[in-house]
């Protein structure tokens, strides 16, 4: 199936008189007939389900979904995007470990590096993701356990070397873990350039409708975890905490990734999502295709009427032939991008907060990435927590102002953009 079927049709097929729609499976607890048929679950000898902090039906279907979009061969949802980045790496990282990632990700995922995981014991160097080859080589060590990415930087709009940078993991016999949010699999699919896992939040543009958080883990079933058994003994050696299972030799290359997060990450943490969440993540990925190519087409045009005026001190959209990532976007994202734009306001900081307070149609809200055109400052909210020299390292200056097009009326947007532009010329 192509990808909008996929949107559509992926995860799911009732059969003879079953709901047309996924069943929302609101149950915490699931009835058995004996305790030798609940022993098999929790030996995990059968499939089944027996509590929902682990997992839900309703929840698999739909990650099911997100897998065949991705190319996947396991996904699982998790309760946002926050605990789908830090299942990701926990997963494959303990206290000692080291981790690479790029310094331009999401503000958010970089103090959960930073701060919080450095915490549990957890190292991480941080490489610009335009770094030299040597700038790369240098930053692998013994330890290292895995390197993160963002297929376009959120807010900075880098486009990542998916290629390049999964060459040097592998190179070092770890996996290369790419948050998918901006693209989402309608544009990219990071597994075809080899990347090993793939993460989102769903929260952003698979939802598309400011109605759930959530986010989903996605393993491509391709990295082969015993070939580095010494790097990996969570996954290569038996886990006393459950039954003694050995996870890459019991459910091999496809299945132990995210079967461990599910059996270790998920029982202990219980990050799940809600199923009603999954319901409602659901009807937005049916509409995630055609909802994608509105996005970008207005989002070019936008960007294009940002670039021709004078009051704009620069324009940062990888649709722009003039853009620095043009020419690699268009290799891992020939059909478009995403639908965010950064952009400074000649004046700098002050004339960028001045500026958004004359918008009507585009309001000034700390999510990006849905329907609705919406605005913000990150220098000022999202980015707040990092120190001038860590936006700049980010790609996040204070004048930056990102710009998240929506699906309205194309005219309309840049009529807002216009009017506010035209008044603070005025003030």
């Amino acid at each position: 199936m192509k990808k909008e079927t996929k949107c559509v049709q992926a995860g799911y097929t009732p059969k003879n008189g079953e709901p047309r729609m996924i069943p929302i499976i609101q149950s915490t607890t699931f009835k058995y007939d004996t305790s030798e048929d609940m022993g098999k679950l929790f030996d995990l000898e059968a499939e089944g389900y027996f509590y929902t902090r682990l997992q839900n039906p309703t929840n698999d279907m739909v990650a099911a979904k997100i897998a065949a979009l991705e190319g996947g061969t396991a996904a699982m949802l998790t309760s946002s995007g926050q605990a789908a980045t830090f299942f990701s790496v926990f997963n494959l990282a303990g206290e000692g470990d080291h981790v690479i990632a790029s310094s331009t990700i999401y503000g958010g995922s970089y103090n959960l590096f930073n701060v919080t995981m450095r915490r549990m014991g957890i190292d991480f160097t941080f490489v610009d993701p335009d770094c030299s080859d040597e700038e790369l080589e240098a930053a692998f060590r013994p330890n290292t356990k895995c390197v993160f990415g963002e297929t376009i930087a959120n807010p900075a709009l880098i486009v990542f070397d998916i290629e390049r940078f999964a060459k040097a993991a592998h190179a070092h016999g770890v996996p290369l873990i790419i948050d998918n949010t901006f693209a989402t699999p309608i544009f990219c699919r990071p597994f075809e350039f080899g990347a090993d896992i793939v993460t989102h939040s769903t929260t952003k543009y698979m939802d598309g409708h400011d109605a759930t958080v959530g986010g989903c883990i996605v393993d491509s079933g391709k990295f082969d975890w015993m070939a580095y058994r010494e790097k990996f003994p969570g996954l290569t050696t038996p886990d006393e905490s459950y039954h003694g299972i050995t996870y890459a030799e019991k459910f091999g290359l496809g299945g132990a990734f995210i079967t461990k997060a599910t059996a270790q990450l998920m029982r202990d943490l219980g990050s799940i999502q809600a199923p009603m969440n999954a319901y409602l993540l659901n009807l937005g990925l049916e509409s995630l295709a055609v909802r994608m190519e509105r996005h970008v087409a207005n989002a070019q045009k936008v960007a294009e009427f940002l670039e021709a005026d004078d009051r704009i001190a620069w324009v940062n959209y990888p649709g722009l032939p003039s853009n620095k990532y043009y020419e690699r976007a268009k290799k891992y994202m020939p059909e478009g991008t995403c639908g965010v734009i950064s952009f400074g306001v000649k004046g700098g900081r002050k004339a960028a907060e001045e500026f958004m307070k004359h918008l009507k149609l585009a309001i000034i809200a700390t999510h990006v990435a849905d329907a609705h055109t919406c605005i913000l400052h990150p220098a000022n909210s999202t980015h707040r927590q990092m120190s001038d020299e860590e936006l700049l390292a980010a790609g996040v200056g204070p004048d930056l102002v990102r710009l998240s097009v929506g699906i309205e009326n194309v005219d309309d947007i840049i009529d807002d953009l216009k009017n506010a532009l035209d008044q603070l010329q005025t003030a």
